[in-house]
């Protein structure tokens, strides 16, 4: 399970779902070449330059994404790629509705380019923020909007 080291109030959890584990192979003309490896060590990097701890994690299963996000309640905040799992998993959307961490959904395609069933997110709406169609990018993005969040609601330690 993800645990923070020193303090939960500077870490964020950088949480990935189904399939992102194959990222550098996986369609690399929809997802580029960046391994999943080469993003966590670029979040760590840049959160380390913006004072807070990465957490990293990735997972196929629905359940352990859920776990992740409630070992996170009170930490900084969540980047999350919930994948395909943002389409239709209603346990990861109140997952993310129960916490207090705001969560930013990051997504490395433009989904509103793609098959018309991924142009929803259930998970979205609960979501401090989202970003897509950036590449990999996206991340650095999404983890500069997460503590954009976190200081507004005064929960940065």
């Amino acid at each position: 399970m993800s645990t923070p080291a020193a303090d939960p109030s500077r870490t964020v959890l950088l949480l990935n779902g189904p399939n992102i584990n194959l990222l550098g192979t996986r369609d690399p003309a929809q997802y580029g070449t960046t391994t999943l490896v080469e993003i966590e060590a670029r979040a760590a990097e840049l959160g380390k330059e913006l004072g807070v701890e990465v957490v990293c994690a990735q997972s196929n299963g629905e359940g352990e994404m859920v776990d992740r996000l409630h070992a996170a309640r009170g930490w900084a905040g969540v980047v999350m790629n919930p994948g395909a799992y943002a389409h239709y998993s209603i346990a990861l959307r109140d997952a993310v509705d129960a916490i207090e961490a705001p969560v930013v959904e990051v997504h490395i395609s433009n989904v509103y380019a793609r098959e018309e069933f991924r142009h929803t997110s259930v998970t979205a709406p609960v979501a401090a923020g989202y970003v897509a169609g950036c590449g990999v990018f996206g991340y650095e993005l999404a983890l500069r909007a997460v503590l954009h969040r976190a200081a507004e609601r005064g929960a940065l330690g």
